[in-house]
């Protein structure tokens, strides 16, 4: 049994649960929740960075962070399947993944900052810095909604909307009807994406 280190709230092994699922591979993967604030030992082992999601296959190698372990699943599932084989659609796909884990990285360090720091140390700036690049990254995606479609690009663009209705209360749908009407289609295209829905 393959062993998959994550946590519930975190959308970078919501992207590993969902692809794990929509590859029939989540019955050959044993969900290990980790704690990253107060890591043990055997974790830090296994990734010296402290970061989930890890994937751990039965012969005992190590694979972090999610867009490597998008791509095992992927190949362990036969290939072709959430990564595309074709060279420009393949590089769309990376590229879409690129853009939405940046996303979903500036949407948590909002977070952080305001959990780790008390509110006098609490750097308005930066917050600010993290907050503009969300925006952006959500304009670009309202203005060209990703296509039809599962692959890397748009489990990761569902999984980075997902985190912002987790953590900022769905605040983005108001200004981006396009990306809703997206996610609403995906979620039917891909039910794993209902069926890992995070828990704060």
């Amino acid at each position: 049994m393959m062993r998959l280190r994550s946590s519930p709230p975190s959308p970078f092994g919501r992207k590993t649960k969902i692809a794990a699922k929509y590859l029939n591979l989540s019955n050959k993967i044993e969900i290990e929740a980790t704690e990253t604030i107060s890591p043990e030992k055997a974790f830090l082992t296994e990734n010296p960075l402290g970061k989930i999601p890890v994937l751990i296959l039965e012969d005992g190698r190590v694979f972090y962070d999610s867009r490597v372990i998008l791509e095992v699943l992927d190949h362990l599932a036969g290939g072709g399947r959430i990564l595309p084989a074709d060279p420009d659609a393949r590089f769309a796909a990376l590229t879409l993944q690129a853009l939405a884990d940046g996303l979903m990285d500036a949407a948590l360090l909002q977070v952080y900052e305001r959990r780790f720091r008390t509110e006098d140390k609490v750097d308005q700036g930066w917050l600010d810095r993290q907050a503009g690049k969300v925006a952006r990254a959500l304009a670009v995606l309202e203005a060209a909604p990703p296509a039809a479609g599962v692959d890397v690009g748009t489990i990761a663009v569902a999984c980075a909307l997902g985190y912002l209705d987790l953590r900022f209360a769905g605040s983005w749908r108001a200004d981006h009807p396009n990306l809703v009407a997206w996610l609403d289609a995906f979620e039917t295209a891909c039910p794993a994406y209902g069926q890992t829905a995070p828990t704060a």
